[in-house]
């Protein structure tokens, strides 16, 4: 077995591959140059791993590309795998996140796209069918782009029910109990200070959700200002800011298998959005955010204005559990021991906007 990272950048795709120790990588690429992948999966339910990359042609537009031989080849649904239907009165912009169901449901695939709305592939991610019940929501016009695009950008199906989480910039989370046919705002205790309430029902910039160990209904969040944890499923949140140098940041991450482990990288609010003091650093906690530690001093790099953008960073299914993450200044960093110690996977890249782990044949 080997380990796998596919990094997408602002102007295509590298794979990374380690065959023993999640320390040493060989780098591949670069695939589907100077196009900006936003999005990348790698589907590990069928024999031969598929990779699923949403891509952004620039002028040709946004598609989802498909790679069954790890990158040698790659293949479009003609007219695009994801099309609104004419009723819609919309155009896809982009596709930010590309999410496998569980083993369960193995030809199941999820996309979350803008502008704001989700869609189900019921062949491996070749074709996919707009979610009504969201996108015919009586909120959904009200949703209003974040700094990034009114992006679905985080879901997260539950592979022991029918829930389906997902969140959004700017609407928040919002929870379906029934695979996606109807949906309920899930944000109370999740501050937006830059609304008149600053505790609406819903309109937080939430940037991402991660799923805890211990189960679907312990959630974490990453908010355009705030770092949360809901024990309910999302009915309610708790600020688990205190002890990090800042509680902005984009992503959040957890292990999936420690319960109460998460980790975070933080970063100066508002509109500096660079490490505190320059100092990139990953924050870990092993108590559910009741206490935190700094990690990366001496392997992380200091003087560092850049930044970890939400889709960048990803944990993997290793023992102990690894993390890895991308910059925007294109460096790859991976961690083999929960962040204990990191290496540098790759230099020089484009901007990275996802990252993505897997363990394949």
């Amino acid at each position: 077995m080997s380990d796998l990272l596919a990094i997408g950048t602002r102007k295509g795709l590298w794979l990374a591959r380690s065959d023993d120790d999640r320390r040493t990588w060989t780098v591949d690429g670069p695939h589907l140059l100077a196009q900006e992948v936003a999005a990348v999966s790698i589907d590990t339910r069928r024999p031969t791993p598929r990779i699923l990359a949403g891509i952004q042609y620039g002028h040709w537009g946004p598609s989802v590309m498909s790679s069954d031989d790890l990158g040698g080849s790659w293949q479009e649904t003609d007219h695009g795998a994801i099309r609104f239907p004419e009723d819609a009165g919309a155009a896809l912009a982009r596709v930010w996140q590309l999410r496998p169901d569980s083993a369960d449901r193995p030809d199941v695939v999820w996309a979350g796209c803008e502008p704001h709305s989700l869609w189900q592939s019921t062949d491996g991610g070749s074709s996919f069918e707009l979610v009504r019940g969201l996108w015919d929501h009586p909120h959904r016009p009200t949703w209003q782009p974040g700094g990034g695009g009114a992006a679905v950008h985080t879901v997260l199906p539950d592979p022991a029910s029918d829930r389906v989480t997902i969140a959004m910039s700017t609407g928040g989370v919002y929870v379906s109990e029934d695979r996606g046919a109807s949906w309920e705002p899930r944000n109370k205790g999740i501050g937006a200070e830059f609304m008149p309430d600053p505790q609406p029902e819903y309109g937080q910039c939430v940037h991402k959700v991660a799923v805890d160990a211990s189960g679907p209904d312990r959630l974490y969040a990453q908010n355009h200002g705030g770092v949360y944890r809901s024990d309910d499923a999302g009915g309610s949140w708790s600020s688990i800011a205190a002890g990090l140098p800042a509680d902005f940041g984009f992503p959040i991450v957890a292990s999936p298998r420690t319960p109460g482990t998460a980790w975070v990288i933080p970063l100066v609010a508002d509109m500096q959005r660079v490490p505190p003091q320059g100092r990139l650093r990953v924050h870990r906690t092993r108590d559910a955010g009741e206490t935190w530690t700094e990690l990366g001093a001496g392997a992380l790099p200091d003087a560092a204005w850049t930044a970890v953008m939400r889709d960048a960073f990803c944990v993997d299914e290793g023992d102990p559990t690894g993390i890895c993450f991308g910059t925007r200044d294109g460096c790859v960093y991976a961690s083999a021991d929960e962040g204990d110690s990191f290496t540098l996977v790759a230099a020089h890249l484009p901007d990275v906007l996802t990252v993505r782990a897997a363990r394949i044949p």
